[in-house]
C-alpha cells in the first residue's frame, strides 16, 4: 500500500510533455531495493526532481534541482532543509513522576527508541533506550547521574552531551524539534545510468532505481 501511495504522489506532479524525451534522464524511476522498501524518483524536464522513500519506520522525501555533470545527473535539494534537533526543556511528570530521562515531541508525546548513554559519579556508564514514558534510574542504583548522550537512530539525530545538574536533580527532558525531519539534503548527490535505470550515490549507500514505463 505504501508503495502505491508513493507512486501516486510522484505521478501527481506536473505532466512531462513529449519534448522532454529529448533528455535521456527525464522520466519516472522506481526504487529496486527489495519488497520491504518502496520509493521513487521523478526527473522532470523543468530542471526539478522529486524523491520519496518508505522503509520500515523511515520516511524520506526531497525535491529540488538537477543538473548534468559529465555522464552523471546530480541532485540538490531546494530549498535547503533545516535538520531536526534536540533541545533541553523543563522537566515534566509522566504518570505521576519525573523520569530520569525523557524525550518528547514538542506536543509532549513521548518518543520511544532513542538510544542513550548515561554516566554517573562512579562506575561504568549505562546504555539503554527510551520508552514513551522515558527512562528512570532503578531504585537500587544509588549512583548520581552526571551526563547523558542521546542518539535517535531512525533519522540520525544526535545531541551534544548534556551535563546533569543538581538543580534538575540529575534529570533531563529533551524535545526533538522536527524542523524538516525526513527531508533529505541532497547536496550535489550524483547518479549514473545503468542498463535498467540509474544508481544514486549517497553517503548512506548506493540506491538502485529502475525506469518505469519504458524508454
Amino acid at each position: 500500500m505504501r508503495t502505491l501511495l508513493l507512486a501516486a504522489a510522484l505521478l501527481a506532479a506536473p505532466a512531462i510533455p513529449a519534448a522532454a524525451q529529448e533528455s535521456p534522464w527525464v522520466g519516472e524511476y522506481g526504487l529496486a531495493e527489495g519488497p520491504d522498501v518502496g520509493g521513487g524518483l521523478l526527473i522532470r524536464n523543468d530542471g526539478r526532481f522529486q524523491y520519496m522513500l518508505a522503509a520500515g519506520a523511515l520516511d524520506e522525501r526531497a525535491e529540488g534541482r538537477w543538473e548534468i555533470r559529465g555522464e552523471a545527473i546530480c541532485l540538490t535539494t531546494d530549498p535547503k532543509p533545516v535538520p531536526p534537533a534536540m533541545e533541553k526543556a523543563p522537566l515534566i511528570e509522566v504518570e505521576g513522576a519525573v523520569p530520569t530521562l525523557l524525550v518528547t515531541w514538542p506536543d509532549g508525546e513521548g518518543v520511544p527508541g532513542v538510544d542513550f548513554t548515561i554516566g554517573f559519579d562512579s562506575g561504568d556508564p549505562t546504555e539503554d533506550y527510551t520508552q514513551y514514558y522515558g527512562w528512570t534510574m532503578p531504585d537500587d542504583d544509588k549512583r548520581i547521574p552526571r551526563w547523558v548522550e542521546l542518539r535517535e537512530p531512525i533519522y540520525g539525530i544526535i545531541a551534544p552531551r548534556y551535563e546533569l545538574t543538581e538543580a534538575d536533580g540529575g534529570k533531563l527532558h529533551v524535545i526533538i524539534v522536527p524542523n524538516d525531519i525526513g527531508v533529505v539534503d541532497f547536496d550535489g548527490a550524483c547518479a549514473e545510468k545503468t542498463e535498467r535505470g540509474l544508481t544514486l550515490h549517497r553517503a548512506e549507500g548506493d540506491m538502485r532505481f529502475a525506469r518505469l514505463g519504458g524508454e
